[in-house]
């Protein structure tokens, strides 16, 4: 009998592109992971009080999106578990950007945002039903650019664990928490190229298995993970 590779729901727009099907050209194992004691709320506090001297190491995608440039931020929600974990979604097919895809709670800017961090705690509330009162801001990572052209503002923040989420069903089909540790240990950032009409792309993703299912962590939300990683072990 033969068996039927999985149907997968599209992660990109791109035609014949699944980021899923692209071999995965190395990790960075021979890179160290941020220290567990790094990782608690106190540090985290401190070195966003006291950030040192870094660069970036993802800033801006290739543009393939034929669209006006718009301001957009997400929240990055480190919540206080007694391993402290980051809340991410999964978008729903639907939508017209990113569908299908891991993100952070987050969107595009309205002018009645005073500040990035509104934008972020606004549409984590739209999204997910997380309350601003439940999240401490700590500060903004650089300006990501993604390929849809959204210029993009991660704000990190820590969130208290007594939180109860409310879905939005037309933007968020699942949420679900992945161990920060993992996250900021390059062992589990796998690198990725594709080439299409000339035109190379490349691009991380940090997969992550919640019991059988697979969450596809990769572009633009595992980039602004690359740089939180960057900025931490600096």
């Amino acid at each position: 009998m033969t068996t039927l590779p999985p149907v997968l729901t599209p992660l990109s727009r791109l035609p014949d592109f699944d980021p899923r099907r692209v071999p995965v050209l190395g990790t960075d194992a021979d890179l160290p992971p941020v220290p567990a004691h790094l990782l608690r709320p106190d540090a985290l506090v401190q070195r966003f009080q006291s950030p040192p001297v870094w660069t970036p190491e993802v800033t801006q995608e290739r543009r393939f999106a034929d669209r006006s440039p718009a301001h957009a931020s997400v929240l990055v929600p480190i919540v206080l578990r007694d391993e402290p974990t980051v809340l991410l979604t999964l978008r729903t097919t639907q939508l017209s950007t990113h569908s299908g895809q891991v993100a952070f709670p987050g969107g595009r800017m309205d002018d009645t945002d005073p500040t990035p961090a509104d934008t972020a705690l606004r549409e984590a509330h739209e999204e997910v039903g997380l309350a601003p009162d439940r999240v401490q801001v700590l500060g903004n990572l650089p300006l990501y650019t993604t390929g849809t052209a959204f210029m993009v503002t991660p704000v990190v923040g820590l969130v208290r664990p007594d939180f109860t989420l409310s879905l939005n069903p037309h933007e968020v089909a699942a949420a679900f928490e992945v161990p920060l540790s993992f996250l900021m240990n390059p062992a589990n950032h796998r690198r990725h190229a594709f080439e299409a009409e000339g035109v190379r792309r490349e691009w991380f993703s940090m997969p992550w298995m919640e019991g059988d299912e697979e969450r596809f962590i990769w572009g633009a939300t595992a980039g602004m993970l690359r740089n939180f990683y960057r900025f931490l072990s600096a």
